[in-house]
């Protein structure tokens, strides 16, 4: 492998590290055993701190390949908590509004995800890195400021039902989407369609275009991944 010249490395993001997170530890390791003070390094399409899954990063002139990867196919699988919402709409923050969920059925959820099938119209979660007048949303939100964002145009081309449990009231999705889907607004707009609220309890990013998550190394075995990795840098 030639780190300088350009790779891209698939790893499997873990639980509560953001993105830039995990690319800054990546780049260390690999700018130390390369010798060299900073490696050139991007990543393709960034998942929530609170997401694990599928995130390519990318190496020297690599890193000009960023923009069409975030093009690719993404599939995610997640679970989502039914009756009620949190201001994230995932576990970052805690429960803020509550919903009834007696009405809520197996069938109620099979004939409702079809909606969300195709081209769409998502309004992206007021935490979320979206830019307003320069400033990312979520650090609008967290210094106090109130943020409202504009609805955006996506493509989700599958959604399917993998699991419902009326006990504790929470539903397991996978969905195969294109560029800019939030699955926390989508979690969001399901909860509002079926009568009630929804937040993320998990999300992982199984796929980005052939990509999946079982080719991924993990953050951990990433070092003794690389002293297997026969590298021809010139240092």
């Amino acid at each position: 492998m030639n780190f300088t010249e350009g790779e891209i490395i698939c790893l499997d993001k873990p639980y509560r590290m953001s993105s830039f997170g995990a690319l800054a530890r990546v780049r260390y390791l690999l700018s130390q055993r390369l010798g060299v003070k900073r490696l050139k390094t991007g990543h393709a399409g960034t998942l929530d701190p609170l997401a694990t899954g599928v995130l390519l990063l990318c190496t020297g002139k690599k890193t000009k390949e960023i923009e069409n990867l975030q093009y690719h196919t993404k599939e995610y699988t997640a679970t989502l908590q039914l009756g009620a919402t949190t201001p994230s709409f995932d576990c970052e923050h805690t429960v803020d509004f509550t919903y009834p969920t007696a009405h809520i059925t197996r069938e109620l959820i099979e004939d409702t995800l079809p909606r969300f099938m195709g081209e769409i119209q998502q309004v992206p979660p007021s935490y979320s890195a979206c830019k307003i007048g320069g400033h990312r949303a979520y650090k609008l939100m967290r210094s106090g400021h109130d943020v409202e964002l504009k609805p955006k145009t996506l493509r989700i081309d599958e959604i399917e039902l993998t699991g419902f449990s009326r006990e504790k009231m929470q539903m397991s999705i996978r969905v195969v989407c294109g560029k800019g889907t939030y699955i926390r607004a989508l979690a969001r707009d399901i909860g509002v369609a079926l009568g009630s609220g929804a937040f993320l309890t998990s999300l992982c990013r199984t796929r980005l275009g052939d990509i999946r998550v079982e080719d991924c190394v993990s953050l951990d075995g990433f070092s003794d991944w690389l002293d297997m990795q026969t590298i021809e840098d010139k240092i």
